[in-house]
């Protein structure tokens, strides 16, 4: 913990500063949903979920800690900021997103990633490793378009995607190395969007990024390709 340790005055304004982001933030979220009435309700749906119930409150479930042990992941890799609606949208468009494209969200927590790829009219698809919290979500993002399912975001197909958005920076070096290994599965010149790091791995290029803002704060969004050298003739 003496990493995350902080003076009481300087952890008092963090927090502060947070909820004044987030108000903002999600405020524009819903001026930007009255121009795409369809998502509003599904963004509310979220919303009144994460009210009634998350399973990111409670670290010892059993569920959890089962789904934890099948994956090799840490709680903690489990925990970081949301993803603001008018950020996402931001950023997708910068990667290109359009009509044609079918965006992949790996840990897509409570799916605002995937209501700014409908809003771009992109197919969408999110896998998150908690089956209660799928269950509870996928109801109210089916009606817009979306599919959302229980599964390893490390066994996901993704020969479909043209791209794919992962929550690179809060996973273990562990992690990384089998996420590396199945994005290999993509179709060449599949985008990977991540956030505040690029991945760093043979195949992946233009490491492009722009500031955005998040719920905690200003963060670089990193837009790669994932383009395989040419295969060695034996």
């Amino acid at each position: 913990m003496g990493d995350f340790d902080l003076p009481f005055f300087q952890r008092l304004s963090l927090q502060l500063q947070g909820i004044v982001i987030a108000f903002v933030l999600r405020g524009t979220d819903l001026l930007l949903l009255l121009f795409r009435p369809r998502l509003l309700k599904p963004y509310m749906g979220l919303w009144w979920q994460r009210i009634l119930w998350t399973p990111y409150r409670w670290r010892r479930t059993f569920e959890m800690t089962r789904a934890l042990q099948t994956t090799g992941q840490s709680f903690r890799e489990l925990m970081y900021g949301e993803t603001p609606l008018v950020t996402a949208l931001w950023f997708l468009k910068r990667a290109g997103v359009g009509r044609s494209s079918r965006v992949v969200d790996l840990g897509a927590g409570r799916g605002r990633v995937l209501l700014a790829a409908r809003w771009w009219g992109a197919g969408a698809h999110g896998v998150e490793l908690i089956a209660d919290h799928v269950t509870r979500v996928a109801s109210w993002l089916q009606p817009a378009g979306i599919t959302f399912t229980v599964g390893d975001m490390t066994r996901e197909p993704l020969g479909d995607a043209t791209h794919i958005f992962c929550n690179w920076v809060a996973f273990s070096p562990e992690t990384k190395a089998r996420l590396v290994a199945h994005l290999r599965t993509c179709a060449p010149g599949t985008r990977i969007i991540t956030v505040t790091r690029p991945i760093q791995a043979e195949g992946f290029s233009g490491h492009v990024c722009h500031w955005m803002l998040f719920t905690w704060g200003l963060e670089k969004v990193w837009i790669q390709q994932y383009l395989p050298g040419p295969i060695a003739s034996p």
